[in-house]
């Protein structure tokens, strides 16, 4: 059985919702960040990063949310959750999701962890106030261009839907102007309806 890593407001609620999509079964372990028990031995051994999320399959342990997600669209197909068939159209949700890991998850990760990048507080001050610009520029990009409508890859519903879907559950707590995001919240709002999506995010309260 598939063992899962995970912590609330973490980007792990991704993989996690593509795990409760493709219906098999797997074991979800919730980490307490704050006893820092990503830093304790035990799993450390599992991921090294100290961070979540981490999938323990039978082949080895994976970490990264873009790989987690491809692996899950891989070991079901039988989801529907990624054009497999479509090399061009899995590769243009992967520049998404990469996108959404590279570039969107590090902006909001200034406000809460400007410690990896500076120690000198005033720089860290610095990025926490740049994260409600630097968050909007990059989610305007999405809500103008890679939200195709109704679902980021247009009418098939994917991993990539489920990834936005977390970041945007951040833009609050990041003070992102939502006014100029009316088609990432309604976004937000429809997948929040799905019984599937409210099953998970009941692990993360």
């Amino acid at each position: 059985m598939l063992k899962f890593y995970y912590a609330p407001k973490t980007c792990a609620l991704a993989a996690h919702l593509a795990l409760e999509h493709i219906g098999e079964p797997y074991e979800a372990i919730r980490l307490d960040f704050g006893s820092q028990a990503q830093r304790s031995a035990e799993y450390l051994s599992i991921n090294p990063k100290g961070r979540v999320p981490a999938l323990v399959t039978e082949e080895g342990i994976l970490t990264e949310t873009p790989a987690l997600l491809l692996y899950l669209c891989q070991r079901s197909p039988q989801a529907g959750l990624a054009p497999l068939e479509n090399i061009f159209a899995t590769a243009k949700m992967q520049a998404v999701n990469s996108y959404l890991c590279a570039t969107v998850h590090v902006a909001h990760a200034h406000r809460l962890r400007g410690i990896r990048w500076a120690d000198d507080p005033v720089a860290i001050e610095a990025m926490k106030k740049k994260v409600p610009q630097s968050m909007g520029d990059a989610m305007a990009l999405i809500e103008n261009g890679m939200l195709e409508g109704p679902w980021v890859m247009g009418e098939q519903y994917t991993v990539a839907d489920m990834y936005l879907f977390t970041i945007a559950t951040w833009l609050e707590g990041d003070s992102v102007d939502l006014s100029k995001l009316p088609r990432v919240i309604a976004h937000r709002e429809r997948m929040a309806k799905d019984p599937r999506v409210q099953r998970v995010l009941a692990l993360y309260a």
